[in-house]
C-alpha cells in the first residue's frame, strides 16, 4: 500500500510539472508563423528562452506584454535583438542614451529589432526584417533597462 501511494504521488509530481511546462511554454512558431507573443514580469523575467524565426517570413513581429504592475521608471522592460557578440556594448550605449531612448543608442545598426520600455499591464510591438538574420551567427534577446539582461535575456534562431 506503502509503495502505491509513492507511485501516485510521484505521478502526481510529473503530470503537474508537464502541465506546467505546457502552459509556461509560449506558442510555437510553425513555418509561416511569422510573430510571438512574449511576456515579462515584476519579477524580470520573459516567459521564454528562445525565439524562433521561420526562414520563410520576410518580416518578423514580436509582441511584448508587461504582465506585471509596476510603472516603467520602476521595473520597465524592453526587447532587444542583437548578435550575442554585440550585446554587452549594446547595453553599455543603451545605458547612456538613457530612458527617453528606451536604453538603446539610436540608429545603433547593432541593434536588429527593439521594442520600447513599457510598465505593468502594457504592451507594444516591433518588427525585424529577417533577411537581416544569418545562419552563420548567433542572435540573443534581452531586456536592456539597466540591470535587467543578466535575467532578462535568451537566443534567437533561425529556422
Amino acid at each position: 500500500m506503502e509503495t502505491t501511494k509513492r507511485l501516485f504521488a510521484a505521478v502526481l509530481f510529473l503530470f503537474i510539472v508537464a502541465l506546467y511546462i505546457l502552459i509556461a511554454t509560449p506558442e510555437v512558431n510553425a513555418a509561416g508563423n511569422c510573430s510571438v507573443n512574449i511576456e515579462s514580469t515584476d519579477a524580470m523575467q520573459f516567459n521564454t528562452p528562445e525565439i524562433a524565426i521561420p526562414k520563410s517570413c520576410s518580416k518578423y513581429t514580436v509582441n511584448l506584454k508587461h504582465t506585471g504592475k509596476m510603472p516603467k521608471n520602476m521595473m520597465g522592460h524592453n526587447l532587444v535583438i542583437s548578435k550575442a557578440d554585440d550585446q554587452k556594448s549594446v547595453i553599455d550605449d543603451g545605458l547612456k542614451a538613457g530612458v527617453d531612448n528606451n536604453y538603446v543608442k539610436q540608429n545603433d545598426a547593432r541593434v536588429l529589432l527593439a521594442t520600447k520600455i513599457i510598465g505593468g499591464g502594457e504592451s507594444t510591438s516591433a518588427v525585424l526584417a529577417v533577411d537581416k538574420l544569418s545562419e552563420n551567427d548567433e542572435y540573443v534577446f534581452f531586456c536592456s533597462f539597466p540591470g535587467h539582461a543578466f535575467a532578462m535575456k535568451g537566443t534567437v534562431k533561425l529556422i
